[in-house]
């Protein structure tokens, strides 16, 4: 497979809502997972950071986050079907801006649903940054960036300004 280009920030791809990934369609979309591995691997290589990456980023339209920690996580129709109610803020970046981040508002825990690569549903609680990374891997696959979710108009500085960020 191959490293795909990540589209950028203003793509339109990156605004539209992705349609649901059906069982007849896993064993096709493999190529697509093997595609999201190499690219996240290869961000990774590039910026030192990178823990997933949703399909439409690499411009394919469908609902499927990859996620690689210690071992590749595959989620398929992934749902968020529960949120706390404490939230947190941080600064939060994204392959499709790389040297820009924003500061968001993030649930502080969340349950995520979704069917793995034998179509069997799961279920997983999360909590802080692992509870944040599938939020935005998640609003990804509805269209919605980041920068859509910055707290107001001072949330945004370049990455190479960190340093001097709170």
């Amino acid at each position: 497979m191959a490293v795909r280009e990540v589209l950028l920030l203003g793509h339109p791809k990156l605004y539209e809502v992705c349609e649901p990934v059906r069982q007849d369609e896993v064993e096709s979309l493999e190529p697509a997972i093997q595609n999201l591995h190499d690219t996240l691997f290869d961000f990774r290589r590039k910026y030192g950071v990178g823990r997933a990456i949703a399909a439409p980023q690499i411009g394919v339209m469908k609902r499927l986050v990859y996620m690689y920690i210690s071992s590749p996580t595959v989620f398929f129709n992934p749902v968020l079907d529960q949120q706390s109610e404490e939230m947190f803020t941080m600064w939060d970046d994204c392959m499709c801006f790389p040297d820009l981040v924003v500061k968001v508002r993030r649930h502080k825990r969340c349950r995520i649903t979704f069917l793995d690569r034998a179509w069997q549903e799961q279920t997983m609680l999360l909590e802080d940054d692992l509870s944040e990374l599938l939020q935005h891997e998640c609003d990804h696959l509805d269209g919605v960036l980041a920068v859509s979710r910055a707290i107001d108009a001072e949330s945004f500085a370049l990455r190479s300004q960190m340093a001097f960020l709170e």
